[in-house]
């Protein structure tokens, strides 16, 4: 079909590149292909059986018709009670809105408050929709590269600078896809200390990670420390990561109900409401057995240590230990310029995946995906099998390298 039929909107945006690499994998496996898969932006856990068992009986009863646009009252009820017991937040019911999984959230909260000329700032490392879902809001992305030196935290200095009378909201993630940075509350304080003077922006704190914190790294919410920010904070969260209920499609947002109201009014426009069988299941994981939780992230870490002690040795790759999440986000810039056994030469990182896939079947995501480069993006969401026939497979194409 010919792209005049097209938007410009949709001209202007890419798909996104964490799905197309995981879609990649699945295509070459279906050839034959024997990949071992790094993309993996989701846990391999089951959805936990109470989580299951909830489900079931919902439909058993016959909840499964639309409910109200902002979500079931039981659903809303267990959100604030988990931001309550988990973040030490009280929300209102008319401060709570469901959606189909945290994405879904964050492009109605932008649809429903960006203006063309609007800015959106976003720091680097950032997951790979944060930009283009601007854009398609008719936004300007105002783009503050990354540091590795401060761990890849967003400094209220480089914050200060970027803001602008434009500016109409910015983006933190903690714990952050894809570096696994989370925030200590000193550096959200001073983030805070910045936002205080820039009343117009508005923050939109995405903590779909928080389940999975490692070592002595403590996940708090911004709003907890600077309580004067809430009625400008949309805190993103929902049951996909910590409750390895990505398919389900089941995620919230919680902020102040003039935004609420808005999101709803969009959402009644768009998808009416979430899946009433999803929303049953997401109270039995937000109010009920919090137990599963603990188990993965004890794997994760566990996995996550693994990783790190067989990356370690690899010449041409550091990284800085991941303190959340399930990725490791790799500088691979001592490898640039170097050249592969049949003479080609790696310019940067989107051509180091490539060359990874095609000649060693080792899927990962490039850092140019997340704005940063040279970077490659490594999941251990993954069994330890798979994460150690991963990292055999990366030492050996960097030691093949000249």
């Amino acid at each position: 079909m010919s792209t005049a039929f097209l938007s410009n909107r949709v001209l202007g945006i890419e798909p996104s590149p964490s799905i197309a690499a995981n879609a990649l994998v699945t295509e070459l496996r279906a050839q034959g292909r024997d990949i071992i898969n790094f993309t993996v932006g989701e846990p391999d856990f089951d959805t936990p059986e109470h989580i299951l068992q909830a489900a079931s009986a919902a439909m058993q009863r016959g909840d499964t018709h639309y409910t109200a646009t902002t979500g079931t009252l039981a659903l809303r009820k267990a959100i604030s009670h988990k931001l309550e017991r988990d973040n030490g937040l009280v929300y209102g019911l008319d401060e709570v809105v469901a959606g189909c999984g945290g994405k879904h959230i964050i492009y109605h909260a932008l649809a429903a408050t960006l203006n063309l000329g609007d800015e959106v700032i976003v720091h680097t490392p950032y997951w790979v929709s944060y930009p283009d879902i601007a854009r398609l809001n008719d936004a300007t992305p105002v783009i503050i590269p990354g540091d590795e030196t401060n761990g890849f935290k967003l400094s209220p200095e480089a914050l200060e600078k970027s803001v602008t009378p434009r500016s109409k909201w910015v983006i933190l993630n903690t714990p952050n896809n894809p570096s696994g940075a989370v925030y200590k509350e000193d550096e959200l304080l001073a983030l805070a200390a910045v936002l205080r003077r820039h009343p117009h922006v508005l923050i939109m704190a995405d903590e779909i990670y928080e389940q999975f914190v490692y070592g002595d790294a403590q996940h708090v919410s911004l709003t907890r420390l600077a309580p004067d920010l809430k009625d400008r904070t949309l805190i993103v969260n929902g049951a996909s990561k910590g409750y390895a209920m990505t398919g389900w499609r089941l995620g919230f947002g919680a902020g102040p109900a003039w935004l609420i109201t808005a999101i709803a009014k969009l959402l009644s426009q768009t998808t009416t409401c979430p899946s009433s069988v999803s929303q049953a299941a997401a109270v039995a994981a937000f109010a009920g057995d919090q137990t599963p939780i603990a188990g993965m992230r004890e794997v994760y870490q566990q996995r996550r240590d693994r990783m790190m002690e067989l990356l370690a040795p690899i010449k041409g790759l550091t990284f800085t230990p991941p303190d959340g999440a399930f990725y490791v986000f790799a500088n691979v810039s001592a490898l640039m310029g170097k050249t592969t056994e049949s003479g080609e030469s790696i310019q940067n990182d989107s051509e180091l995946v490539a060359h990874l896939l095609k000649e060693y079947g080792l899927a990962t995501v490039s850092g140019a995906a997340y704005g940063m480069s040279p970077y490659i993006r490594l999941s251990f969401a993954s069994s330890m099998e798979v994460i150690e026939e991963g990292c055999r497979r990366l030492k050996e194409a960097c030691q093949r390298l000249r």
